[in-house]
């Protein structure tokens, strides 16, 4: 199985921003290219955890990172994945996102093996150098039956 550029481009943005729970959070695509990938969630007043301070929710923050650790592998390993699973997520949360900003996450597969990939995420608001949370995932992956 092989796909061209654009088929992939589109199996990115279906990833990214196409399953229920990336739609109703307003996940976007920012790039996937090689093992790495990007998604942003902009702020929107009903994905804040307080009133009190407008900061975004940490689930929101979970998803986002989840979501791009799974863009990433998709992204390193191209047609020759057929699903991935979350089987390990460590997120280390370092702060709270700025009250009324968006959130933005990068996403590096960085060991892909028969079954297992390994990824580092991180997601920060205004300054990748001052992040909000990182991960530390591992995922199953399953490729498509030989045929």
């Amino acid at each position: 199985m092989s796909f061209d550029p654009d088929q992939l481009r589109q199996a990115f943005v279906t990833m990214a921003t196409g399953g229920p729970q990336a739609a109703a959070l307003g996940f976007r695509l920012r790039s996937a290219e090689g093992p790495r990938g990007s998604i942003e969630v902009p702020w929107r007043e009903d994905l804040v955890g307080d009133p009190d301070t407008g900061v975004i929710a940490g689930g929101v923050v979970t998803s986002l990172l989840d979501h791009t650790c799974g863009l990433a592998i998709t992204s390193a390993a191209g047609a020759a994945l057929a699903s991935t699973a979350t089987l390990d997520l460590r997120i280390d949360y370092m702060r709270a996102a700025a009250p009324r900003a968006g959130v933005i996450c990068e996403a590096h597969c960085y060991k892909l093996t028969r079954s297992i990939a390994f990824v580092r995420a991180q997601a920060w608001d205004a300054d990748p150098a001052d992040p909000i949370a990182t991960a530390q995932a591992a995922f199953v992956i399953n490729r498509p039956a030989a045929g």
